[in-house]
């Protein structure tokens, strides 16, 4: 008896011990100097999941985490995901944020005032993203939207979005066109009255028009003020970003007098009223804008090279801008803010 009890104590302690090891083992920082990220994909059994930190030279002894993992009852609790692994993590910490879920996010900007265009390029750009679009054209990248008959321009609501790992370009679309219109409609039913608009779409057109005029914020009521009392005026809204968006590529840098003489379906100082889509992505502030114009007695509004505007209620006045912001140019004369 005596032997057993003694052999009986003896295991313990040596297992005792080897606890105590395996313990300072994970709680010792992985070998990492820099920032890394490790993947774990949907469906790895924990064996291969060490295996793999072996293989990425972040643990020696995976023999000793698995012991570890299985004994704390964690081993079929990690999820699926990418990690961030900073310098002085251990791999306690590691287990438990895979056991968490504590995966990392990405962030994908839709840039106010771009085109639909320029955004395909930007996610086709994103090293994160999972790319299922780059061989399909507009209409069909609308088809998989549930909705082949729609323009793409102004679509989708300019916003930072935040997304892991495996998200593709489609399901960012997807999000960016899902909170366009939640917003659209929100403001729609918010919206002043008595608005020279037959539809929330119009409404959305007007906000890529002020979204591409401006980015100063205070300005947009106001700038939206002048378009709308334009149209229920009667008088063309003559505003330059439309020209420039119907004449595609051909525009080079610089408007000429012939560009707004040529008649488009964009160029607003050849046709009345809105054109037929919105020219570019819009955020929130400019659907608000849109919807909420400033009042007061202004028309007309002029570049005036540091970004903001000078804003006309006669003609004349306008005309006085024109000569003054205009013709005379300052050397770092330019018609957006910068940033």
């Amino acid at each position: 008896m005596r032997l057993l009890f003694g052999g009986a104590l003896l295991t313990l302690l040596l297992l005792a011990i080897a606890w105590q090891r395996i313990n300072a083992y994970v709680d010792s920082p992985l070998p990492v100097a820099e920032p890394r990220t490790l993947v774990i994909e949907r469906g790895q059994g924990f064996n291969q999941i060490a295996a793999d930190l072996e293989a990425a030279t972040l643990v020696q002894r995976p023999l000793l985490l698995r012991i570890f993992a299985r004994v704390q009852g964690v081993a079929h609790r990690v999820k699926a995901g990418e990690y961030a692994i900073e310098p002085g993590l251990t791999l306690r910490g590691l287990l438990q944020k895979m056991v968490d879920g504590d995966t990392l996010r990405h962030f994908f900007t839709v840039v106010e005032g771009t085109s639909f265009v320029q955004l395909r390029e930007q996610l086709a750009a994103n090293p994160v993203l999972l790319q299922t679009l780059t061989e399909l054209d507009d209409s069909e990248i609308m088809a998989l939207l549930g909705e082949p008959d729609k323009h793409p321009e102004g679509l989708f609501l300019a916003e930072t979005y935040q997304f892991l790992r495996g998200m593709s370009d489609l399901d960012l679309l997807r999000r960016a066109r899902t909170s366009l219109d939640a917003a659209l409609v929100k403001a729609w039913e918010e919206r002043q009255p008595e608005l020279p608009y037959g539809s929330a779409y119009e409404g959305l057109i007007m906000a890529s028009i002020i979204e591409k005029e401006t980015a100063v914020p205070d300005e947009r009521p106001r700038i939206s003020g002048v378009f709308v009392r334009r149209l229920q005026q009667g008088m063309r809204l003559q505003t330059d970003p439309t020209v420039i968006y119907g004449m595609g590529d051909a525009y080079k840098g610089n408007l000429r007098r012939s560009d707004l003489l040529k008649k488009t379906p964009y160029n607003t100082y050849a046709i009345e009223g809105l054109p037929p889509t919105p020219i570019a992505m819009v955020g929130e502030a400019a659907i608000t804008a849109a919807l909420n114009p400033e009042a007061g007695p202004w028309l007309f509004f002029v570049a005036k090279g540091d970004g903001s505007h000078h804003f006309s209620a006669r003609l004349s006045e306008h005309n006085s801008a024109v000569r003054r912001y205009q013709l005379k140019r300052r050397e770092d004369y330019r018609s957006t803010p910068e940033g």
